[in-house]
């Protein structure tokens, strides 16, 4: 779970959409660099995936030519967040992708095994078919998010069948992904009391626990060499930010305004913050060479947004400006060979607030 409900992030944050020429006054092919900002020098020759609707948390399969994302796209029958594939290599606009996920409950977080004929997923549909209730703001009119204690991790085969269920404690599992050699599953779950991290073998045995600072971990990420986790956390430390934060998992909500990043060794060692931006740091991935971490960030903005990508060294140094979308840039993944960048943006969506998947070549 990057995002349980991607509408509400950007609504949540008042984003607005920027107009973009319609996509039938271009051939397709010619419309690459157009979805390109000036400033963006490292990833060129964007290629959109899907058009409508909510699409995000897309990530690649192992071998770089899939992707899993997660959409509520009303025209591919959902009404709520599922998971669906499709290959890189698509290029029709009204093309409909496979739905792998029940197609009931609530999905999130889908992530490709080995051999990318099966992928692992965090869904609520055991505990209801329906989609769980979203709720409205938090104390003060606080934009949260929900923490479903209905989510498990599955495992599913691109026909969508489930072949095994991972997970089976009260409470909150989700947000899994892969380390690189395909062996271990990261995902955060609330088992102890609070919002940790954990790792397990792809079986869902040999669980340990990772961090156990009060506090929400979440949206972790291997290293290359699978020695060391990316994460997302939004750590109270004074009395009154513990006493909210606390509050709110209570009710089963966090608020993810102020996130910043961390990373720490498979073995719960070596903790260490690398982001002290303000706002909302998120969503990072390990560059291919495992010394940089992209992310998205708001750190720049005063009404929340916009969110942009960013880079940074792992010690906390360099940080530079990836892309500068007028809204909302995030979710971003390097493909296994490090030539591709995959994103979800509302960029240039004619002003219907969708947000989509888009594949870029990533240039240094």
């Amino acid at each position: 779970m990057r995002l349980f409900t991607l509408s509400l992030m950007v609504l949540g944050f008042g984003l607005h959409a920027c107009s973009t020429p319609e996509s039938s006054e271009v051939p397709y092919d010619q419309l690459q660099d157009s979805l390109r900002y000036e400033n963006e020098e490292y990833i060129r020759n964007i290629r959109q995936l899907t058009f409508g609707a909510d699409n995000a948390e897309a990530y690649f399969g192992f071998g770089d030519e899939k992707i899993v994302f997660q959409s509520n796209n009303p025209e591919w029958g959902v009404g709520c967040d599922q998971i669906f594939y499709m290959d890189t290599s698509i290029k029709e606009e009204n093309f409909m992708p496979k739905m792998i996920s029940t197609g009931t409950g609530r999905t999130t977080c889908a992530f490709f095994l080995p051999g990318d004929t099966s992928i692992v997923y965090g869904s609520t549909h055991l505990a209801d078919i329906n989609c769980p209730v979203v709720p409205g703001r938090g104390p003060n009119g606080a934009y949260v998010w929900p923490i479903y204690n209905s989510y498990d991790i599955f495992k599913a085969n691109l026909k969508g069948e489930i072949i095994d269920t991972l997970t089976n404690e009260p409470g909150y599992d989700a947000e899994a992904t892969l380390s690189p050699d395909g062996k271990s599953i990261v995902f955060t779950s609330i088992r102890t009391g609070d919002l940790e991290l954990f790792v397990m073998d792809t079986d869902g045995g040999n669980v340990r626990q990772i961090t156990s600072e009060l506090g929400y971990d979440g949206g972790a990420f291997f290293s290359p060499d699978g020695s060391q986790l990316v994460f997302r956390s939004s750590r109270p430390k004074t009395l009154e930010e513990i006493e909210k934060y606390t509050s709110l998992l209570e009710q089963g909500l966090v608020e993810p305004t102020n996130m910043e990043l961390y990373i720490v060794n498979i073995d719960g060692t070596n903790l260490r913050q690398i982001t002290d931006l303000g706002n909302a740091n998120w969503a990072p991935y390990f560059h291919p060479s495992g010394k940089k971490i992209i992310f998205a960030s708001n750190h720049k903005s005063k009404r929340g947004f916009p969110f942009n990508l960013f880079m940074i060294n792992v010690d906390g140094t360099g940080l530079k400006q990836i892309s500068f979308d007028d809204t909302f840039d995030s979710f971003p993944m390097f493909s296994y060979d490090g030539t591709k960048l995959i994103f979800a943006s509302n960029r240039f969506n004619g002003g219907d607030r969708s947000t989509n998947v888009f594949i870029a070549d990533w240039v240094e």
